[in-house]
């Protein structure tokens, strides 16, 4: 009976399904069904998992209800049981699907007031991606240091199918606009393919669920949903740290996910060779794709940042206090719109206008001024002497590989730790043009991408440069 049975669902019942319901509905929800017995017109399915339970019934239960009876008839009952052990066929029966089903919106109201769980929500369409809607391409404002991550994470959000750059793992220190950069990323891929699954997650509160599945036995009930995530942002990987159980977790999260085509985008403070305590397997993982770093803003990103975010809010705020700023504040992008933000406050309080004074007596307080200031001399000097190179040579027409390598690592340390213009460089170093020092600051950005031993010498440079 269980093979005529087996027959009659697979033959007569899911060619009628398989027209009610898209393709990947169908291969998700109906593909993994199992007949376990028909007797006494009671016919059993057998599925993989509680939360699979709840998703059909919700969902498909009434159509599953209609065309079961239309192929097995009318007295028909329906029967569901877990499959807890497939090799062995152990199954635990559950209440059976009623064909009466509570809305979606007339749990949540019965819930009452309870926080909402992405958890809950297994459609796209109800499915909170978790995404600031404020944090987009639109205002995340490119510069050198960032040039090369957003280049990728617009890549991606415009064709999330592709697997070239996963996972992509943006790492950086504090403020710096991964979270920026990851939200503008998901809010993309939202709008142009609004039936995807993208949700984004901090590493903490994923520890928080995963903690909570544990104490409740819903592990699996845990993976399974994450499993079917299309794109899966996770924040500030570097607190799964020593979290051996989490990270067991998400490895098997994970590899599900990358196996099937599925993105992952991860941040984190530090590079994955500097992540302790992580399982090697992580880290392996980690760098399958494509590892981006998002640098400190140099002076003109800084600037090109604060007007902006002027513009965007129409605020008015001089040029020589937004060249000010920019120039001293120089630690993080959340620190420079805290900067606008207390301008902006003590102009209200104190009734008066924003300008240079005010602006210096809010630096005071808010932020650790730099100074001495590092100059072209002193670039000249470090690169140099680094790379045994005469300075009067820098300043010839010489084109010789050491010199014009010396001379095009100036420029581009220039425009990273000066205030001076791209022109004003190019006087000072060998009465170049615009466009040269422009042309060098790209070939030296794109090298540090793709050569680690050169990255190695800039680093050196950069901490002499700050011990100075």
């Amino acid at each position: 009976m269980e093979g005529l049975a087996q027959s009659l669902w697979t033959d007569q019942c899911l060619p009628i399904i398989r027209n009610n319901v898209d393709e990947k509905q169908f291969r998700t929800w109906f593909d993994p069904i199992r007949i376990i017995s028909f007797e006494q017109q009671v016919l059993t399915f057998g599925l993989p998992s509680q939360y699979f339970y709840e998703f059909l019934s919700e969902h498909f239960g009434r159509l599953i209800f209609s065309v079961v009876r239309r192929v097995f008839g009318e007295d028909t009952q329906l029967k569901y049981s877990l499959m807890v052990d497939q090799t062995h066929h152990l199954t635990v029966d559950i209440e059976p699907v009623s064909s009466q089903v509570m809305p979606a919106r007339a749990r949540q109201a019965a819930d009452g007031n309870k926080a909402p769980s992405p958890l809950q929500a297994p459609m796209p369409q109800d499915l909170d991606p978790q995404l600031n809607r404020n944090y987009n391409f639109e205002n995340f404002i490119e510069g050198m240091s960032n040039k090369l991550p957003r280049s990728v994470g617009q890549a991606i959000a415009e064709h999330p199918k592709q697997t070239t750059f996963n996972p992509l793992f943006i790492y950086g220190p504090s403020g710096v606009g991964k979270t920026h950069l990851v939200n503008a990323i998901g809010t993309r891929i939202k709008e142009l393919y609004p039936m995807k699954r993208v949700l984004y997650v901090s590493a903490h509160l994923f520890q928080v669920q995963y903690t909570d599945s544990v104490r409740k036995n819903t592990v699996n009930d845990f993976i399974n949903f994450y499993q079917t995530i299309d794109v899966l942002i996770i924040d500030d990987v570097q607190e799964f740290a020593s979290l051996t159980k989490t990270q067991n977790t998400f490895f098997h999260i994970f590899n599900h996910l990358h196996q099937n085509g599925k993105q992952l985008i991860l941040t984190s403070d530090r590079p994955p060779t500097a992540l302790q305590g992580m399982e090697d397997r992580l880290l392996t993982r980690f760098k399958w794709g494509l590892l981006a770093e998002l640098e400190k803003p140099n002076q003109q990103l800084r600037h090109d940042i604060l007007e902006s975010k002027i513009r965007r809010e129409g605020l008015k705020i001089p040029e020589d206090v937004v060249d000010f700023v920019s120039e001293n504040v120089n630690d993080s992008v959340r620190e420079l719109e805290g900067v606008v933000n207390s301008l902006m406050a003590y102009s209200v309080v104190w009734n008066r206008d924003i300008d240079l004074p005010l602006a210096e007596q809010i630096l005071k307080r808010a932020v650790k001024t730099e100074n001495k200031p590092i100059t072209i001399d002193m670039i000249l000097d470090k690169v140099c002497n680094y790379f045994n190179v005469k300075q009067e040579d820098v300043f010839t027409k010489c084109r010789k590989q050491p010199v014009a390598q010396v001379r095009q690592i100036a420029m581009y340390l220039a425009q990273k730790h000066t205030n001076l213009s791209l022109a004003r460089i190019g006087a000072l170093i060998g009465k170049r043009t615009h466009a040269t020092v422009l042309h060098s600051c790209n070939v030296v950005e794109d090298r540090l991408h793709v050569d680690k031993n050169f990255k190695s010498k800039m680093d050196e440079i950069e901490k002499l440069l700050k011990a100075r």
